[in-house]
């Protein structure tokens, strides 16, 4: 009697990763997302140099909500918009750290360095309390504090990391940064004469108020005299992200930010099971690296070739980043930023504009 024949061995489980899942394939991925960001942030330039009074930044976030409100951003277009939403935010901060030598701070002056630290602290404490009365959730308070404490998009970008937010909360927070930084550039100078300030200190409280660094640029650049004194207040306040950010991940350390399920860039079989796979690191690499930029530019050992270039680069690389974060920008976010979060946003507004103003003219 013949015995039936044993069905064959199973094959033993495979740990090689599917193809699909591969860091090239992925890379892969970026391509056509990358290549729409580059051509738009290309026409936002061009943009910024035809059109009298539009900024590049603007234009950029402007353009990247366009393509979401138009159903343009289509998915395959998702991996590479959303790449240059992060990466390319935080390669501008690290270039930004080239202009914010040690020199800015000396510049600045003791007045000036209490007016910059007093303004950032009020703004960034007292947005999140007034979030909290708001009911505003609290990723999102954090975001909104940091942009308009800090710098901006590149501020919202670095704590985002380290906070247990969103995309959808970045994209928030970088709708009311922009849309207030873009109405300060024509409100501002209006004010200057009612509010007694000679061009210097205009400069400073554009400086200490005002969001992006573009916008500060174009603000202080509409009074004769304001746009260095403009400058090295803002920069300043860039030197302040570090710190904040550390602050702000020593509290997620602590437990005290309700993280999502996921980090916001983790893979897609990422457990979701309300833990975060790991603490936040105390300082993300790209802080460190700021870090090393702006000590080797205070140090003087980078060429001025090279400074100049890396400031042209920062400009560009920031444009590329924000019509990235402008896909983030869709009609449904926009729906979510009005109400109790543009209260909070204008209310911060008025926050960092209101103390940077009382500093300004107490220092003189």
């Amino acid at each position: 009697m013949l015995l039936p024949l044993a069905p064959p061995a199973a094959r033993p489980a495979t740990t090689t990763p599917r193809p699909s899942r591969s860091r090239l394939a992925r890379l892969r991925g970026t391509v056509p997302g990358l290549a729409v960001v580059a051509g738009v942030a290309a026409a936002a330039l061009l943009a910024a140099r035809a059109v009298p009074g539009v900024q590049a930044s603007t234009a950029a976030v402007a353009l990247g909500a366009g393509l979401a409100a138009t159903g343009l951003h289509r998915p395959v277009l998702h991996a590479g918009t959303r790449w240059a939403g992060h990466g390319l935010v935080r390669l501008a901060v690290v270039l930004l750290g080239l202009q914010t030598g040690a020199g800015t701070l000396a510049v600045l002056g003791v007045g000036g360095a209490v007016v910059v630290l007093v303004t950032v602290t009020t703004t960034f404490v007292g947005t999140r309390l007034v979030g909290r009365l708001l009911r505003v959730p609290a990723p999102q308070a954090l975001l909104v504090a940091t942009g308009f404490s800090i710098c901006g998009a590149s501020a919202v970008a670095g704590v985002r990391d380290v906070a247990g937010a969103h995309d959808e909360d970045a994209a928030v927070a970088v709708a009311l940064v922009t849309l207030c930084g873009t109405i300060a550039i024509v409100a501002l100078p209006l004010l200057r004469e009612p509010l007694g300030l000679d061009p210097a200190a205009f400069g400073a409280w554009v400086g200490a108020s005002v969001q992006d660094v573009g916008q500060v640029v174009a603000t202080a650049h509409r009074v004769e005299g304001a746009d260095r004194a403009a400058v090295v207040v803002k920069l300043a306040r860039v030197v302040l992200l570090a710190p904040l950010v550390a602050l702000v991940a020593l509290e997620g350390r602590r437990g005290r930010h309700p993280a999502a399920a996921a980090p916001a860039d983790a893979p897609a079989d990422a457990p979701a099971d309300g833990h975060v796979r790991r603490r936040p690191p105390l300082v993300p690499a790209f802080v460190v690296a700021f870090l090393v930029t702006a000590a080797l530019s205070g140090a003087g050992v980078v060429p001025v070739p090279v400074l100049a270039a890396a400031a042209d680069a920062q400009g560009v690389v920031v444009v590329a980043a924000l019509v990235g974060l402008g896909t983030g920008i869709t009609p449904a976010v926009l729906r979510r930023a009005v109400g109790r979060p543009l209260l909070l946003g204008l209310t911060a507004w008025v926050l960092v504009a209101g103390t940077a103003w009382a500093g300004v003219r107490l220092v003189g």
